[in-house]
């Protein structure tokens, strides 16, 4: 991990499109400013870690999943 120590109203630059400001220090809440394209994605950690785990999850299949969607299909078809 790099670790930086920034004062409020310094920021730092990921790449060259990306800019992160020191807005504030209150106590043990520090308020980010964000500069970025539109088409970046940010997600606070905790909502990252559990899309991350829910998608872990969807992946997987049971073969009583593959049964299901075969019985699914085979309905379809008959109708």
């Amino acid at each position: 991990m790099l670790i930086l120590t920034r004062r409020p109203g310094e920021a730092l630059y990921l790449d060259d499109n990306i800019k992160i400001t020191v807005l504030s220090v209150q106590g043990r809440q520090v308020k980010l400013g964000l500069e970025i394209p539109a088409e970046t994605t940010v997600y606070r950690e905790e909502v990252y870690l559990k899309i991350k785990e829910q998608n872990r999850l969807a992946l997987e299949n049971t073969e009583q999943d593959l049964l299901a969607a075969t019985e699914l299909w085979q309905k379809k078809d008959k109708k």
